[in-house]
């Protein structure tokens, strides 16, 4: 079946043309009964706004860009970026947008793609993740003028605006609450380095467990969650408790610790940053912080609508913070037993 279109409407309801224009884009010039009419005619013959004519006429895309510098092995095991898109896609479809996503190699890629996207009108703005030190797309972005968003940050060069939860109190509590049960040799699976999110963590965690403390740096994945749990755990003093920086990893440790013959919560305590299902169906369950990524997302993908509503110069750029996560205890931490480590 072909698309219908406004002479189609005009006839059913019995107008002009151009009084179906007036009232499918919401312009004065036609009553509320012939509005109402050539509404209900056009929902009868299921017409569909053509958005690729709307972008050309009014310099819009309907789109908004997500480009992404990590592996997709690494993607499609962590069930938190799975939630966060997921938030991005359904605040994003309500408000008639479609996402635009795209991997990259790294953020200097990402940069380029991002220039591409706006001098092709692709997209009327961009949502960022993973803010590297040092990272050059704020810059970027500031340069070009483009609407951007960062989930996660704040910026600490202040080109774009961030939706951000406070990670070094986050961290904090967890060492508060193992600290509580007695654990003295601590440990922190952390992401990459290179990753301010990861450097902040690290950072927090280093100044709450103090100079006993053991950290090991990662790619996020299981695998790399695993070796350096076996290393951590041929340290001498072995750490009594980690903390991984998120639930993947946090099980592939688990694993690996009963691999190393210790009982978990007894001779070693698990902490994953992100909670999941993976932290509720293992055995023991992870204790764990507890966010939504899904509200988180749709949060950033409406900050980023609401810039781009507001256009050039018009204000509201701020950060947003997001609320702190909950820090869920389960049966993976206990007080560690005497003498152990």
């Amino acid at each position: 079946m072909r698309r219908p279109t406004i002479a189609d409407i005009a006839r059913r309801a019995g107008v002009s043309q151009a009084a179906v224009s007036f009232a499918l884009n919401g312009r004065p010039g036609v009553s509320a009964a012939t509005r109402d009419r050539i509404l209900a005619a056009a929902d009868a013959l299921g017409w569909q706004p053509n958005t690729a004519a709307r972008s050309l006429s009014a310099a819009a895309a309907g789109a908004v860009g997500l480009a992404v510098a990590r592996p997709a092995r690494t993607l499609g095991v962590e069930p938190f970026f799975m939630q966060l898109i997921s938030g991005i896609q359904g605040e994003l479809s309500e408000r008639g947008y479609a996402l635009l996503l795209d991997l990259v190699e790294d953020v200097h890629a990402e940069a380029s793609v991002h220039r591409r996207w706006w001098a092709e009108r692709r997209v009327d703005g961009v949502l960022l993740v993973d803010l590297r030190t040092g990272d050059p797309r704020p810059r970027v972005l500031r340069e070009i003028g483009m609407p951007a968003v960062l989930a996660g940050g704040p910026d600490p060069t202040g080109a774009v605006p961030g939706v951000w939860v406070d990670d070094a109190r986050a961290m904090t509590a967890v060492v508060e609450h193992l600290h509580g049960l007695g654990h003295e040799h601590l440990a922190h699976v952390s992401g990459p380095p290179g990753m301010a999110h990861s450097a902040h963590r690290a950072e927090a965690f280093t100044a709450a467990a103090g100079p006993r403390a053991a950290r090991a740096a990662t790619d996020f994945s299981d695998a790399e969650g695993a070796v350096a749990t076996r290393g951590l755990l041929r340290r001498r003093p072995r750490p009594t408790a980690v903390v991984y920086d998120n639930d993947v990893m946090a099980v592939a440790g688990l694993s690996a610790a009963r691999q190393a013959g210790l009982a978990v919560p007894g001779d070693l305590s698990v902490v994953a940053w992100e909670d999941s299902a993976l932290c509720r169906l293992t055995h023991p369950t992870l204790t764990a912080l507890s966010r939504d990524p899904f509200r988180f997302g749709a949060a950033a993908a409406a900050r980023l609508l609401d810039l781009v509503r507001r256009g050039p110069g018009g204000g509201g750029a701020g950060d947003t913070e997001f609320e702190l996560p909950e820090l869920v205890v389960r049966e993976s931490t206990a007080p560690p037993r005497p003498n152990g480590g």
